[in-house]
């Protein structure tokens, strides 16, 4: 679905109305191309006292060919990125080290740039001061979201100190964070911890050898994020209800990969997919509960059908078949499962009260199940889709859909790779420790926390 807003706006006369009239101005994103560096300019690093990744982070970036600048350089630069490691401030009377860092390069940041604060997650601070310190860090990087413009993105990574070593982790959230594959992730708080992961042989393809389940593959997110597995080396199955068997067919076919017909809410479908995986592959080392349905209506309209249905689809079945892999032990150690829910399950959508019970529903299976399979060595994560330009936000009013492009810090929908993208960092087994996140593919959304 064309944008035709966000065209005129990049023309000369769209330029100069936008201007005058002070109308929402969409910016070109960068998203990612196969071959793409990191960064489009240098980064910046700063530290606050005592910052505990300020040197790691440096070698690993240098290492993934990402210039870092000199901060004593007395000629005005232009920055690709941002980065501060605040994980040494424990009072917020140290808060203002990073009106320091950022306030003189607020303004020098390349479009499409990104900022990283690195934190510590309050609930493993030593002191109520700390923890209340390292707080107020998202108020900072969701402020700079809305502030800076121009594309570019700001995220909080918090680096846990109480689950083994996270630096495979943390390279693997830097490297997503800062290139063009979160073009419509901003103003999130990602959690990394150590845990399951290892590093690729080559981060071009971090998914080599890996067998990957996408359900509700023929279509739309679940195309997409067929083409980008497969892009990033995985051998994936992709599955999805007989009706759509031609289009399956020829999402399988364009990528190399299999296609399953099946009903996720037959009472046999989690027995069957078990047996397909066996038989076909041995484990499934990525499961991607991607298919969903809407039915929706306001709730004194909707009929009981309309609400089984989307619960079942949208929620229940990702548990049945979860419940029949991991009880047949498919999902080896260093596993991944990841749900898509939407901003929906967070902040709730007029009309859609069974959909958002079940998008919720899936930020409670997150919640639950990543503890549970922590010492399996299984991750569990989510993300949680805006508005994104696909045949069914095409139905939409137009005004409405006007409303949910502009609502964002980003004033645009997203595309479908930007999901795709951002489930496929989280399915690189670099990306193992990372597990109990919902993150938002939102253009950071003025809807929902």
């Amino acid at each position: 679905m064309t944008d035709r807003y966000a065209s005129f706006v990049q023309s000369a006369a769209g330029r100069a109305l936008v201007k005058r009239l002070g109308l929402p101005d969409p910016p070109r994103l960068r998203r990612h191309h196969p071959g793409d560096p990191l960064l489009t300019g240098p980064a910046l690093l700063g530290a606050a006292t005592g910052a505990r990744y300020a040197k790691p982070v440096a070698m690993r970036l240098t290492a993934a060919g990402v210039e870092l600048a000199d901060p004593a350089a007395a000629a005005p630069q232009r920055y690709g990125a941002l980065l501060f490691d605040a994980t040494g401030i424990t009072d917020s009377t140290e808060l203002r080290q990073l009106y320091d860092f950022f306030h003189p390069q607020a303004r020098a940041v390349l479009p499409s740039g990104r900022v990283i604060v690195l934190g510590t997650p309050p609930q493993e601070c030593a002191t109520p001061r700390e923890a209340t310190a390292q707080r107020a860090l998202e108020g900072l990087v969701r402020s700079i979201g809305k502030e800076f413009g121009r594309g570019i993105t700001a995220q909080l990574v918090q680096v846990s100190r109480a689950q083994g070593d996270p630096s495979v982790g943390l390279e693997s959230t830097l490297r997503f964070l800062l290139s063009g594959r979160s073009a419509y992730v901003s103003g999130q708080v990602i959690r990394v911890a150590g845990g399951a992961a290892s590093v690729p042989a080559d981060w071009d393809r971090p998914l080599d050898g890996q067998v990957v389940l996408v359900t509700g593959a023929a279509r739309g997110i679940g195309a997409a994020l067929a083409k980008v597995l497969a892009r990033d080396g995985a051998q994936v199955v992709a599955l999805d209800i007989p009706a759509a068997g031609d289009a399956l067919a020829a999402v399988a076919n364009d990528i190399g990969g299999t296609a399953v017909q099946l009903d996720l809410t037959a009472p046999d479908a989690p027995a069957r997919l078990a047996e397909h995986l066996a038989s076909r592959h041995g484990r499934v080392d990525v499961v991607v509960h991607n298919a969903g349905i809407t039915r929706d209506k306001t709730l004194g309209r909707m009929d009981a059908d309309r609400w089984d249905q989307v619960l079942d689809v949208n929620l229940s079945s990702q548990e049945r078949i979860n419940d029949v892999l991991l009880e047949r032990e498919l999902i080896p150690a260093g596993g991944r499962i990841i749900s898509v829910s939407s901003i929906a399950g967070i902040a709730g959508n007029r009309g859609q009260t069974n959909y958002a019970t079940s998008k919720a529903g899936v930020i409670g299976l997150v919640d639950s199940l990543a503890p549970a399979l922590r010492e399996r060595g299984i991750s569990v994560n989510a993300v949680a889709p805006g508005f994104i330009e696909t045949r069914l936000t095409a139905r939409i009013p137009l005004v409405v859909r006007e409303a949910g492009r502009r609502m964002n810090s980003l004033a645009q929908g997203g595309l479908p790779v930007d999901v795709a993208e951002t489930i496929g960092w989280l399915a690189w087994p670099a990306s193992g420790g990372i597990s109990g996140n919902v993150v938002r593919v939102c253009g950071q959304s003025l809807l929902g926390a």
